[in-house]
């Protein structure tokens, strides 16, 4: 029996591996295009118009998310003095995905204390390793530094999932409505698909477990659905009564049932994507959660088969189930992305964490053969690491045209090679008597250690290389731009401009019709907060700032304009173009045939 002492002292730790991973120079960088700068500048757009029902973003709804990742930047960027502590607007706008990990973290080494499996002497061991399996995973290390909706959902899905299973285990000590009502913030998160999820992954348990009838009465799925809808729908209803039939289409029809049904924004994969996900999002412990799930599979026929008729025994079960559940609805998704499998990610953790926790004479030698597996996959991920002076010079990226040599002359890719090479080491040298708790987190201190001293500073070179140019423009728009002079931005578009400028920008791409778009655009668009807004009474401006591309720049309608260059960053050159002449040359175009399209519904712009 784990003291309260040892628990909280575990807990304790588990907290200070979550704040070194997710919280350490969180705010250094600037934000990632595409996605995050809109996520961030909605969250803002709330703080700084008082407006909490619709999520804006560049004088336009944005009606992707519901809106609870949007209240909780929202309230961060509303805070004192955000402007002085948060210069680049990342902390505020990344510290719900980091919090959101950390609160996983936590909730899976509390179960993983509380109910210990099988004949685990030390819950304390193995609820550390299984939260740093969670932690660890490429996709979590990633995503936790995004500010994107997907960790939150992780987090409140997962913590849901896990409190359903908590009541199974111990229906006298726990209350069955925790769950429905974090499962409501969950559909505050992202959608109706936690509900769905949810769903999938208890009746696969229930069945499993040849418990449905009981699990249904501990769980009352009715009044739970109910506590649900009460916390989750008054904003979906308030919505439709303020946007009617915009948010609608939007929200329901394409950003949940056509992503479903059809392939949006060319996210076409094959049918065994989230395979692969799920053998990249474990790395380098995948074959340890290969293992898992055949054991759990074949419980049945194992040694631990009796142990299957005390629920409280059946957290790996309920595991594989929440991991099953999401490859299923998934796979069959149209569209895929790599962040869909994150929900996945704390179930494959407990996974492999329960694993360890049982002794080796268990399991024979396949638990032998998955460590050994462990060690070739992380030696292999130390190798290529080592020579990525031969593969670096192959990404051909005309943003970040100097990435490969910057890697290489800052030895950080060596570095992750070393790190990487003590793991392996470490691991490999472990006697198999060594428990496997024990081996596990000397495998994982070092990927620790990876993470802090070579993917945050690779990432920082990132940033300078590529999102650098794009802030040092907004600096150069803020600093030239006259009063009410339009921003647009042609060929590669950034909405990070958007967020550093806190103006609206005209976006466009790099065909003739998207030159006779913009042209027309800025004499009869209209969007919220917008000084060329035609109610206010304001005059078109007689100039207009352009943000171009080299290559856009090159393109034969863009030429000849007797631009004034006021500054080059990067890839990036800023024009101040005289608003007649672009007329006049749009005029050309529309005469050649050329028409516009930008009154058209397009289902995800900004």
């Amino acid at each position: 029996v784990v003291s309260p002492k040892q628990r909280y002292r575990t807990l304790l730790w588990i907290l200070a591996f979550g704040v070194a991973l997710f919280v350490w120079q969180l705010g250094s960088t600037g934000l990632i295009d595409e996605t995050p700068p809109l996520f961030a500048a909605a969250g803002r757009a709330m703080a700084s118009t008082g407006d909490w029902l619709t999520p804006r973003v560049n004088g336009l709804p944005r009606f992707d998310k519901p809106p609870l990742i949007y209240w909780m930047m929202a309230s961060i960027y509303g805070l004192p003095g955000n402007l002085i502590w948060d210069p680049l607007g990342t902390w505020a706008a990344r510290l719900p995905s980091a919090l959101a990990s950390i609160a996983m973290m936590l909730f899976l080494g509390d179960t993983v204390i509380r109910w210990p499996q099988g004949d685990d002497l030390f819950p304390c061991r193995t609820a550390v390793v299984t939260s740093l399996a969670f932690s660890l995973s490429p996709l979590v290390l990633l995503w936790s530094r995004t500010a994107v909706s997907d960790p939150l959902l992780c987090s409140t899905l997962g913590i849901s999932l896990l409190c359903h299973w908590r009541r199974y285990a111990s229906p006298a000590k726990h209350s069955w409505q925790i769950g429905w009502i974090i499962l409501g913030l969950a559909v505050l998160v992202k959608g109706p698909v936690a509900v769905v999820l949810t769903a999938i992954a208890l009746l696969i348990f229930g069945l499993l477990e040849k418990d449905i009838r009981r699990l249904w009465n501990l769980l009352s799925p009715f009044k739970g659905i109910l506590i649900t809808c009460l916390i989750s729908l008054p904003w979906y209803i308030a919505e439709l009564f303020v946007e009617g039939k915009p948010f609608f289409e939007s929200f329901f029809g394409y950003h949940n049932f056509q992503r479903f049904t059809s392939v949006v924004n060319s996210h076409q994969q094959p049918w065994w994507f989230f395979g692969l996900m799920f053998v990249i999002a474990s790395l380098p412990f995948t074959p340890l959660l290969v293992f898992a799930v055949v054991q759990s599979v074949n419980s049945s026929r194992s040694r631990l088969a009796e142990l299957k008729k005390d629920s409280s025994q059946s957290l790996m079960n309920f595991a594989s189930c929440w991991l099953f559940s999401v490859l299923l609805f998934f796979t069959f998704a149209a569209t895929k992305l790599p962040s869909y499998w994150l929900p996945a990610t704390p179930a494959a953790a407990l996974l492999i964490g329960l694993t360890v926790g049982q002794k080796h004479t268990h399991f024979g030698k396949g638990l032998l053969w998955a460590w050994r597996g462990t060690v070739f996959a992380t030696f292999s991920l130390a190798f290529a690491f080592a020579f990525s002076g031969s593969w670096l010079p192959l990404i051909k990226d005309p943003e970040m045209p100097t990435l490969a040599t910057d890697l290489i002359a800052s030895n950080l890719v060596l570095k992750a090679a070393i790190f990487f090479l003590i793991a392996g080491l470490t691991s490999g040298l472990c006697s198999r008597n060594y428990l496997g708790q024990i081996r596990l987190l000397i495998t994982q201190l070092p990927l620790v250690a990876f993470h802090l001293f070579a993917f945050i500073p690779i990432w920082n070179i990132g940033d300078r290389i590529r999102h650098l140019p794009v802030r040092q423009v907004a600096e150069l728009i803020l600093a030239s731009r006259k009063i009410h002079e339009p921003i647009a931005m042609v060929g590669v578009m950034k909405p990070s401009l958007h967020f550093y400028v806190n103006e609206v920008v005209v976006y466009e791409g790099k065909s003739e019709q998207a030159f006779v778009n913009l042209e027309e655009r800025l004499r009869e668009e209209q969007r919220q907060g917008w000084p060329m807004d035609l109610s206010s009474g304001q005059k078109r401006s007689s100039s207009t700032l352009i943000v171009i591309d080299q290559n856009t720049a090159k393109s034969r309608h863009w030429e000849g304009l007797r631009h004034e260059e006021l500054g080059s960053f990067g890839i990036y050159k800023v024009w101040r173009l005289n608003s007649y002449r672009l007329a006049e040359r749009a005029k050309l175009l529309i005469d050649r045939g050329i028409k516009s399209d930008w009154k058209d519904p397009r289902p995800e712009r900004y």
